[in-house]
């Protein structure tokens, strides 16, 4: 079988040292992601080009569109309403406040409106993170024990969630119930164990298959509804964190990037890592509903 290959360009030479949580926000047609370790929040208009960030007091990994306008910011000991026009920013929740040892990381909104949102150590300490949903504004937790988790994404008729432990290279796949709570115990679904690149942040796109940032790797894969690599995009960078469909059409995939624990020598070699890219596949995303936090 043939694999589909396409070549991802830079779409904001934004540089940033961990660029994450890549999210779309259709109602204001602009596209969030996170520089967490420089606590930035940074923008793209598609439409214009204009893109630019905000400067935050703390680490932020998500910025999830709202239900009534305004955005949750997901941050590493808090949740946070951001008002994007007049960067106002009010608590929410705690989130593993009383723990200095972790910051968040991935999450994305299910097809209920709901947030799940993850947490790892600072500096990826074994089992130091954990899994959580945030449904109707209370916080759940659903697993701990985690080293770094992401990949965290849903199928179009909520009967399944992915995500992964980035650590041990095996993407799960977990039944949920009518209400999108977890049935049972995951499953392996993708093991990535043996190859080049780790499994990092994951989109699922309207055919149900899923792409998955491989973290090392220079690419994305495109996996189907078996788990099995069926397509690629490739960067002219290492470290790909995160894809999202984005655009009117949710057609364009947008792709988040890393430079963290760079040499200098890495740095010349890949002067824009970290940066935004861009890959025109054809291939149409999936719309998220709004979070709902009642």
């Amino acid at each position: 079988m043939s694999i589909s290959t396409w070549q991802a360009e830079l779409a904001v030479d934004c540089r940033c040292i961990l660029g994450e949580g890549p999210q779309w926000d259709a109602v204001n047609q602009r596209l969030y992601w996170c520089n967490i370790l420089e606590k930035q929040l940074h923008w793209l208009s598609p439409a214009s080009g204009e893109s630019g960030h905000y400067q935050l007091d703390h680490m932020v990994s998500l910025a999830a569109p709202l239900e009534g306008g305004g955005l949750l910011l997901v941050g590493e000991d808090r949740l946070s309403r951001f008002d994007p026009i007049n960067a106002a920013v009010e608590k929410f929740c705690d989130f593993e406040a009383d723990n200095p040892v972790t910051r968040s990381n991935d999450a994305r909104i299910d097809r209920h409106g709901s947030l799940w949102l993850s947490s790892m150590g600072k500096a990826a300490e074994k089992g130091a993170g954990s899994l959580y949903r945030l449904h109707r504004g209370k916080l759940t937790q659903l697993r701990t024990g985690l080293t770094i988790p992401n990949a965290i994404c849903f199928s179009a008729n909520g009967g399944f969630a992915w995500f992964t432990d980035t650590a041990t290279g095996v993407v799960m796949r977990w039944t949920l119930d009518s209400d999108g709570w977890p049935k049972g115990e995951p499953q392996p679904w993708a093991d990535f164990s043996a190859t080049q690149g780790n499994p990092d942040g994951a989109v699922v796109d309207s055919q149900g298959c899923l792409w998955l940032a491989l973290w090392g790797a220079s690419q994305v894969v495109r996996l189907d509804h078996d788990g099995q690599v069926i397509a690629r995009v490739e960067l002219p960078v290492s470290q790909p964190s995160c894809p999202a469909f984005a655009g009117p059409e949710l057609k364009t995939l947008y792709i988040t990037t890393a430079q963290e624990g760079f040499s200098a020598e890495q740095l010349a070699q890949e002067p824009t890592a970290g940066s935004l890219y861009v890959a025109e596949t054809g291939i149409k995303g999936l719309a998220e509903p709004p979070l709902r936090l009642v």
